[in-house]
């Protein structure tokens, strides 16, 4: 069967890296299913690859994408015969730039008549989230939180799953037009990086006491500031490096990047009682991938009860894939954005 990509030919800006072309699928598997796909979401990560800069991403050419929605058309022997002709969303390790997608059959949550538009933000971004604020470790009723790129896909999603702890949580935005939106989400105060420092605003309104935890999608610089507003008993969770793709210098910019973050040794981390988490949600999902579906699956149940707000981002047809990257590597989008085909 004969479908088309997106494929990732070469890096750089979007306009010359992208080429649609037709492809042959595979064989499907025993325990797979085929994908009509309706949209396809995208990630930072997506950025990152696109600029080589990604380290997981498959050879030239490829196809990135990480999660899609679209109907179930066929179905391996071993798959259960009443997922044929649902509506999925699910998750794929690459390949979700395309029309058609293979992908194992527990990789995915029945949506109904759930639009793709709400459904795509549940799915690495949700699930990345809940992966951090459920499965990490404790958090208590009380505790001080600090989330970056509070408006983004992860980010509001971290705000909403804290408040149902009753974490009072820190939003750090880069643009005054995302502060309603995350204090409507649920966040206490709101940090606007480019007008003031965030590690001194946030000092300066905790008056002496420390966060309890930060959820950082940016790394470098950012890095030992974290640790800084951390206390004892405080964790630093890493499931990002996108300062590393402002860089305009190659691998200058990396040495820069590792510069900025320093060296902690595990003996300092130990003597201040302080945690580095580093998440990435592609190796959880090879080697639990039940803990990711049960994230979709609960996502799915907080947006039919009401309990999940989806943050409205933008959506942009195939035909402006290229206008769809530039717009989530400009910092200014919110929420979740998602391409559909046709």
């Amino acid at each position: 069967m004969k479908s088309h990509a997106f494929f990732l030919t070469k890096f750089g800006n979007p306009e010359v890296a992208f080429e649609l072309r037709e492809f042959d699928l595979p064989a499907l598997g025993n325990y797979q299913i085929l994908i009509e796909v309706e949209a396809f979401g995208l990630n930072f990560a997506d950025v990152m690859a696109r600029k080589g800069l990604y380290r997981e991403a498959p050879p030239l050419p490829c196809v990135l994408g990480y999660e899609v929605v679209g109907r179930v058309k066929q179905i391996g022997s071993q798959v259960d015969q009443g997922l044929l002709n649902k509506r999925v969303l699910s998750f794929c390790r690459f390949g979700g730039y395309a029309k058609h997608v293979i992908v194992e059959n527990n990789a995915c949550v029945e949506i109904g008549e759930i639009s793709a538009h709400d459904a795509l933000p549940l799915g690495t971004q949700g699930s990345t989230a809940y992966y951090m604020v459920e499965y990490l470790f404790k958090i208590r009723k009380g505790e001080k939180a600090l989330v970056h790129a509070a408006a983004g896909g992860v980010g509001n999603i971290i705000i909403q799953l804290l408040k149902r702890k009753e974490v009072y949580t820190f939003a750090k935005i880069g643009d005054d037009s995302k502060e309603n939106a995350v204090l409507n989400l649920g966040a206490n105060e709101v940090i606007n990086y480019n007008t003031e420092d965030y590690a001194s605003a946030i000092q300066k309104k905790l008056n002496g006491l420390k966060l309890d935890m930060s959820f950082n999608p940016a790394a470098g610089s950012t890095y030992k500031k974290d640790l800084s507003l951390i206390g004892s008993g405080g964790k630093l969770v890493l499931f990002g490096a996108s300062e590393l793709a402002k860089g305009k210098w190659g691998f200058f910019s990396k040495l820069n990047f590792v510069k900025k973050m320093g060296f902690a040794p595990p003996i300092a981390l130990m003597m201040q009682s302080k945690g580095v988490f580093g998440v990435n949600m592609l190796r959880i999902a090879e080697s639990h991938p039940e803990i990711f579906k049960e994230a979709m699956t609960e996502l799915v149940n907080l947006y039919k009860t009401g309990e999940l707000k989806i943050l409205a981002g933008k959506q942009f047809p195939h035909t402006a894939l290229n206008e769809a990257h530039n717009c989530l590597e400009s910092g200014k989008s919110i929420g979740k954005i998602s391409v559909f085909w046709d």
